[in-house]
């Protein structure tokens, strides 16, 4: 008795779903592991390093799924292991990310190709628009999962992955379960070229485990993702380290201040929130004021300081080109957590709305005792 599929899922444009998957595919090895409500990809570099990328079912425009039950006991447990908080999973594996993007951009529509690395931020355009910037900053303003706005928020949501009259690659997906390779079907348009392929897949092994306890937060910012992307792209990529530093807000009675008063206590002031790079020719240093034309959102309990490798640092790149929104969280170990909101793709009609999706990168500190 056959059983079904544990995945069926088809797109009709793979550009934002291509999107998502570069922004964490900074090594060959991802494990996709497999919900009810979507997709979440993981990839670790020398076990400090973790990006994830959270793609939700409304991406696609169809999606189903069937527990894999023909899978052994050991690969259940360990597939319980790498299960999202809340999430219920019934299957997971391994696939060679650089392979299954190659295999998206086929017809050569699909935004971009895995080999080609990340230079300095630019915006992903279409074809034939040559304004400059970000169109996806326009919806900075808007918080997750916000829906609201008419057809001109609907388009800035959207910004570079908008259907228009160019190429689409439409796509198929089937899994049939632990054992058997991920079958693609692709197709250039509705009366274009069709491309069939199978990539196989490996059992799931337990990644890099780097859980972010809130409670133990020294650290949070939200800002517009430009402000990050404008500061990394301006910074010498000979850096070794970069170090993040936070300083409390520094809460004065101004009404009894002058204003020169004032003036000179705001330059005597610790930066709020500081990026320094540290490499061969120097350091660089860059404040933010805690501002909300700046920082949307600012939360500091006390000092804190803590450096990282520039190089793990430059792996989010990909995804800060396409995001919207960043939230920086720092805990008191100094683990850090990048999320980066990325700009939905347009409403389906009747969806009752489109989930924002987003990637993570955890990323552990330099011990700078040793």
């Amino acid at each position: 008795m056959s059983q079904a599929p544990v995945l069926k899922a088809s797109i009709h444009d793979v550009r934002y779903f291509s999107a998502l998957l570069r922004g964490v595919n900074f090594a060959n090895r991802a494990t996709v592991t497999v919900t009810e409500k979507g997709l979440v990809v993981v990839v670790e570099e020398s076990r400090t390093l973790l990006g994830t990328a959270y793609i939700f079912s409304d991406v696609f425009d169809e999606f189903i799924y069937h527990p894999d039950t023909a899978g052994d006991q050991a690969s259940q447990q360990q597939q319980q292991q790498q299960q999202p908080p809340g999430e219920e999973i019934f299957s997971a594996f391994e696939i060679p990310l650089n392979t299954f993007l190659e295999i998206l951009n086929g017809f050569g529509s699909a935004g971009g190709s895995a080999s080609k690395k990340s230079g300095r931020f630019k915006a992903w355009r279409k074809p034939g628009d040559e304004s400059e910037g970000h169109e996806s900053d326009g919806n900075a303003g808007e918080g997750e999962g916000d829906q609201e706005g008419g057809n001109a928020n609907k388009k800035a949501r959207t910004g570079p992955f908008s259907s228009g009259s160019e190429r689409k690659t439409g796509m198929r997906l089937t899994y049939i379960g632990s054992g058997y390779p991920l079958a693609m079907i692709l197709a250039e348009d509705a009366f274009g070229p069709t491309m069939s392929c199978e990539i196989a897949t490996f059992d799931a092994e337990p990644h890099l485990d780097l859980p972010f306890d809130s409670h133990q937060m020294v650290l949070k910012i939200i800002f517009k993702s430009s402000w990050l992307r404008d500061a990394l792209s301006e910074l010498d990529p000979s850096c070794d380290k970069l170090t993040f530093i936070g300083n409390p807000p520094d809460i004065t009675d101004a009404g009894a201040q002058t204003a020169r008063q004032r003036q000179r206590a705001l330059l005597r002031a610790k930066p709020n929130f500081r990026i320094e790079a540290t490499g061969t020719f120097g350091n660089t240093e860059m404040d933010y004021p805690n501002d909300r034309e700046v920082l949307e959102s600012f939360e500091c309990i006390s000092p804190v300081s803590f450096s990282y490798r520039f190089s793990h640092i430059a792996r989010t790149m990909r995804a800060l080109q396409t995001s919207v929104k960043t939230s920086l969280r720092i805990d008191n170990e100094g683990l850090l957590s990048l999320q980066f909101l990325m700009p939905s793709p347009m409403p389906r009609m009747n969806s009752g709305g489109v989930t924002s999706n987003f990637i993570e990168f955890r990323c552990l500190a330099l011990d700078e005792e040793v």
